[in-house]
């Protein structure tokens, strides 16, 4: 994700260029941050998740869309497009273009090393005070490791951690349930490089 020239860009004007252009833009505060293209362990996640979630959700209450929609995250000032949204009941959209969600009940991330920081941090503050968010799961993509947070009755964050492939994770918000092999299905892991020792200088 890369910051486009610094000028105050107000959330019409943000709509009006991310809905003409070739390629998406999130929206933070009066920025517009392009969207770069992700690699092949993210893209098999996705359409693992896409593909497993869509099995279970069918003929019930609630309803999956991928990377492509826009969701706003607070009052107008936040536009992103996580890799994938879950709404149950009615959907509800900013405008008559449809293409602007406001209730998101769950939102799954995949985490790229360069994004992990932004995800967990930023967008993590950003995505949990929408009203209607129940779940937000972060996914790794180099490595096996998911966390699932679920909101509770006091406005908590609950945090659900499972890192190896027979253990799964439940949207219990969705009534959905994947294993983490079913997540890293096809996905080849990078070799692990332990950190570099490096002296400290006298």
């Amino acid at each position: 994700m890369s910051t486009l020239p610094k000028s105050y860009i107000t959330p019409e004007q943000y709509l009006e260029i991310d809905r003409q252009a070739e390629r998406k833009s999130e929206y933070y505060d009066g920025e517009m941050f392009a969207m770069a293209g992700a690699g092949l362990a993210h893209n098999t996640i996705v359409w693992n998740l896409i593909t497993g979630f869509g099995s279970q959700l069918r003929g019930g209450p609630c309803r999956g869309y991928p990377s492509d929609f826009r969701v706003r995250i607070g009052a107008g000032g936040r536009y992103a497009y996580p890799d994938v949204t879950i709404v149950c009941g009615k959907p509800e959209f900013a405008d008559e273009r449809r293409d602007v969600l406001l209730n998101p009940t769950a939102i799954v991330e995949v985490l790229s090393p360069s994004t992990a920081s932004f995800d967990r941090g930023f967008k993590f503050d950003a995505y949990t005070a929408v009203p209607s968010l129940r779940e937000y799961v972060l996914i790794v993509s180099d490595f096996a490791s998911v966390e699932a947070f679920s909101r509770q009755p006091d406005g908590r964050w609950l945090l659900a951690k499972a890192v190896r492939q027979e253990e799964s994770i439940t949207l219990e918000s969705v009534g959905c349930q994947l294993t983490l092999a079913d997540i890293y299905e096809n996905v080849e892991f990078p070799p692990f490089q332990a950190p570099r020792y490096v002296p400290p200088q006298s």
